[in-house]
């Protein structure tokens, strides 16, 4: 892990907690999903500078300025996709290409910015049972995996499985089992423009899984990966001109 300082936000839609507030939640997160990864990552980055944004803040916390100055962004979702702005999605698109990290998580892959740097539905196979999860390393020698263990074990867990509709990843780092028999690619990477994207799928909201210590270290290694503090940023514009000549036209 890099000893530069860096500058972390994590993003959160936070609609169970500000709309339900079940109890069981509110026990497991009392400070949000959010507040849970964030704690996760300061015993890994002491000296960051970490924060948290949620879809009821003002541009959901991810104005311009806030972007060019963030190494990694970290993106949970999960009912509330289509509340977020696409005007902001393609800020995070445009901040992505030119360099930001994004590590999304779990039901973030239906996440708008997921979907459209991917290309495709991002569609799988779940159900929420409270399935026990085992999360397998088949890549160890990415920087990813370092420390962690192998397999994981998650007591209590939605099920992801196969097929899980996204294009043929740069990396296939963790594949997760389920006591159902079903197998899915838990931990992805992809690159696109300058920018470095990990998906990793354990942690529903209704289970205590972002409290694991290997689940934190995963997520603290992504964060990591994604991270390149000393790259140039330069955040392109992602319209596309001949398109809007011929709607105009």
């Amino acid at each position: 892990m890099t000893d530069k300082k860096l500058k972390i936000v994590v993003w959160n839609e936070a609609v169970h907690e500000a709309r339900n507030k079940p109890d069981t939640m509110a026990e497991m997160y009392p400070d949000g999903i959010h507040g849970a990864i964030a704690a996760g990552l300061r015993s890994f980055y002491p000296d960051a500078e970490i924060t948290t944004a949620t879809l009821a803040d003002p541009e959901h916390g991810l104005d311009e300025e806030t972007l060019a100055a963030t190494d990694v962004v970290l993106w949970w979702g999960h009912i509330a996709h289509h509340e977020v702005s696409d005007e902001v999605v393609e800020r995070v698109q445009r901040h992505v290409l030119g360099g930001m990290g994004l590590v999304v998580l779990h039901s973030g892959h239906f996440a708008k910015i997921f979907t459209r740097l991917l290309g495709t539905t991002c569609s799988l196979k779940w159900r929420n049972d409270g399935e026990r999860e085992l999360v397998w390393t088949v890549k160890p020698s990415h920087p990813i995996a370092a420390g962690v263990e192998s397999p994981i074990l998650i007591p209590k867990q939605e099920m992801y499985g196969e097929l899980f509709d996204i294009p043929e990843p740069d990396d296939l780092i963790f594949i997760s089992s389920f006591e159902g028999g079903e197998v899915f690619r838990s931990g992805v990477t992809f690159s696109r423009g300058k920018g470095r994207i990990f998906y990793f799928s354990p942690g529903d909201q209704e289970y205590p899984v972002y409290h694991q210590p290997q689940i934190q270290r995963v997520i603290a290694n992504g964060v990591g990966w994604a991270a390149q503090p000393d790259q140039f940023r330069d955040a392109p514009e992602v319209t596309n001109p001949a398109r809007a000549w011929f709607l105009a036209t």
